[in-house]
């Protein structure tokens, strides 16, 4: 018997407290046909709250430089309660984390919510975040790598769009800086390209892009980390995969472990759904010693390619110096030939 039986038969048999025993339940995986919710735009000037859902940041000038970061972009910064909190590697307990993410989305003085940095840990508070709370109070939520547990369970709860790109402790430069203005401030209906080659290269070494399989495909954004991501599988915190165009990055991750994630969302059916693909970044990803090791080009040979789905690599997405923000949830236009994806929606209310 699942734990939804279990909890309906108790019902039935007058235990209803059993049914309200925890504090924010969970609702069911967000479906193809789910209502998308966007955020409301930020407003110019406006407070942006710094909240730190994952690892513990060692260093007190981190949250000073987030702060400046978040002044020079003209904004109102806002620190969460327990953002020095620590628990081990964590930013604080579960609670604390989950808190301070659940107090920002309440508190209608805060228009956005920059996460600090990543790391590890930020599925630990999936089951403690009020997502009612986030339903009723959508507004913006920015940071990548670890975060990528809260954009697909936010996804998956509430129909949300978040943000994928730097984090608040991120190096802010002019590249993430226009992405940030253009399509925060703007509202610009985005066309995602990596950068032409820099001046004296013959060819475009430093945002080489390659394309899989060509083709033009349609679909909602979903992905991010690819660790993150599979860690995921299995719970209710991952949207639906049916129809959408995945992203995906990684470091320092070796290929057979590259390998083994991609066979884990083989396996769980999630390639089989998807519409179209993109790879980012993989920094240090690196066969060890051994008797020899796939390249990841074999890897998406194996996984991708028979697919026959639009496909391409090499985008600025990941743990790289420049990366695109991504609105992970909202619908896009994937183009494998000229490698690029434009924005089909506005993604602000």
């Amino acid at each position: 018997m699942n734990k939804r039986t279990f909890l309906k038969t108790c019902s039935l048999l007058g235990a209803s407290v059993l049914a309200h025993s925890t504090a924010y339940s969970s609702t069911s995986p967000m479906t193809s046909k789910q209502h998308i919710i966007k955020p409301k735009a930020l407003p110019r000037g406006g407070s942006i709250g710094i909240v730190s859902p994952s690892s513990a940041t060692a260093h007190h000038k981190d949250i000073v430089l987030a702060k400046q970061i978040i002044e020079a972009l003209g904004y109102n910064a806002h620190v969460a309660k327990n953002v020095m909190q620590r628990r081990g590697h964590l930013a604080g307990t579960d609670q604390q984390r989950a808190d301070d993410l659940n107090t920002l989305f309440a508190d209608p003085s805060i228009d956005a919510i920059f996460c600090l940095r990543g790391g590890s840990g930020a599925a630990r508070i999936l089951p403690l975040l009020n997502y009612q709370t986030i339903k009723l109070n959508p507004k913006p939520l920015l940071g990548y790598s670890d975060i990528t547990a809260l954009h697909n369970a936010i996804l998956a709860q509430t129909g949300m769009i978040s943000f994928h790109g730097p984090n608040a402790s991120s190096d802010w430069n002019g590249f993430h800086v226009d992405q940030f203005q253009r399509l925060f401030e703007q509202q610009q209906r985005m066309r995602y390209q990596n950068l032409d080659k820099q001046d004296g290269e013959l060819v475009n070494r430093d945002y080489f892009t390659q394309t899989l399989t060509p083709g033009v495909a349609k679909g909602r954004l979903i992905g991010g980390n690819l660790t993150v991501l599979t860690a995921l599988a299995g719970s209710a915190y991952l949207p639906d995969f049916d129809g959408a165009i995945l992203f995906l990055e990684d470091i320092g991750e070796a290929p057979y472990r590259v390998d083994r994630m991609m066979s884990t969302l083989k396996l769980m059916g999630a390639l089989d759904k998807i519409a179209g693909f993109v790879f980012g970044g993989c920094n240090d990803c690196n066969p060890g010693a051994g008797y020899g090791s796939l390249s990841l080009d074999e890897i998406f040979n194996d996984y991708i390619r028979p697919l026959g789905i639009p496909a391409y690599t090499g985008a600025m997405i990941g743990h790289i110096e420049r990366q695109f923000i991504l609105p992970v949830g909202a619908m896009v236009t994937l183009d494998a030939n000229n490698r690029t994806m434009v924005l089909e929606e506005s993604v602000f209310s």
